[in-house]
């Protein structure tokens, strides 16, 4: 019984060493700037590159350039997660920058780091 009773002891002790021995991830801000050129209405979602499919706004829902103004959108990320844009022109998804309609696509220089600081505007030119 004493054997078993120091195994439990030990097996307990070893848990909670590992559970505080492991960095926790902090969340950071990171604010994204957007003026869209063009004449159409133009949908935007953010991509973390970090995390496999994790998507802002999510739930299906998207952020909309509708007129010529900066639009500001802020999310809260994980510090060093990297993240791109994809925008599209509403219901003509061949008509994006960045990563495009849902992600499918590839840029050279569309994606930010997550560090509690803020993007250039993005301008979207037609």
């Amino acid at each position: 019984m004493r054997k078993g009773l120091v195994s439990a002891v030990i097996l307990v002790f070893s848990f909670v060493y590992l559970v505080t021995s492991v960095a926790p991830v902090s969340a950071e801000t990171l604010v994204w700037r957007f003026e869209s050129k063009h004449s159409k209405i133009v949908d935007v979602e953010l991509y973390s590159d970090s995390r496999r499919g994790h998507v802002w706004p999510g739930n299906n829902k998207i952020y909309v350039l509708d007129d010529y103004s900066v639009k500001t959108i802020s999310i809260s990320c994980r510090n060093g997660e990297k993240i791109c844009y994809g925008a599209w022109v509403r219901n003509r998804s061949n008509l994006y920058w960045g990563v495009g309609y849902k992600n499918r696509n590839r840029c050279s220089s569309c994606c930010y780091t997550c560090d509690g600081g803020q993007t250039k505007v993005i301008v979207l030119n037609p």
